[in-house]
């Protein structure tokens, strides 16, 4: 089990530091981008919805409305599934940033970012799936690369 989890974790180190450094920098502003202006707006944070001079209820209910508008399974449990994304945009992007779990954290970010492509975004064209397909782009390649080693996950597998 302690080898499974050492394998999950171990970053892959590139060639040179500045490589590295580029893509933490690269997954750092991914991560705060998508926790702080894409997470925090599922969870409806008074920032984000002031203008719409809404209820607290209306602020925190829109987001399962537009899961259980997916159909299928979303029409099932669309709190269950309004709060996996909202976790895996809020949360999972807040890991993604400091590098910890990293390959876990892509892999959830990029079953959201599949969700929102083809079944929030599609009929919106390429613009109104740019924002979901790069962040799927950015986890993809996390998910292979994991943290690098300026990453969290790097310091935790050198101690193991």
């Amino acid at each position: 089990m302690k080898n499974i989890f050492k394998n999950l974790i171990t970053p892959t180190l590139q060639k040179h530091w500045l490589a590295d450094l580029i893509f933490a920098l690269i997954r750092f502003i991914c991560g705060v981008l998508l926790a702080l202006d894409f997470g925090a707006s599922k969870f409806g944070m008074p920032w984000t919805d002031a203008s719409q001079n809404l209820n607290l209820f209306e602020v925190v209910a829109w987001f399962p409305k537009d899961v259980a508008e997916y159909g299928g399974v979303f029409a099932m449990a669309p709190v269950l599934f309004a709060w996996m994304g909202a976790f895996s945009e809020a949360i999972g992007g807040l890991l993604l940033a400091i590098g910890f779990q990293t390959r876990i954290t892509s892999f959830l970010i990029m079953c959201t970012m599949l969700v929102a492509i083809f079944l929030q975004k599609w009929g919106q064209g390429t613009w109104g799936m740019l924002p979901a397909m790069g962040f799927l782009w950015i986890a993809m390649y996390n998910l292979y690369l994991g943290s690098g080693r300026f990453g969290m996950d790097y310091l935790i597998s050198k101690k193991l």
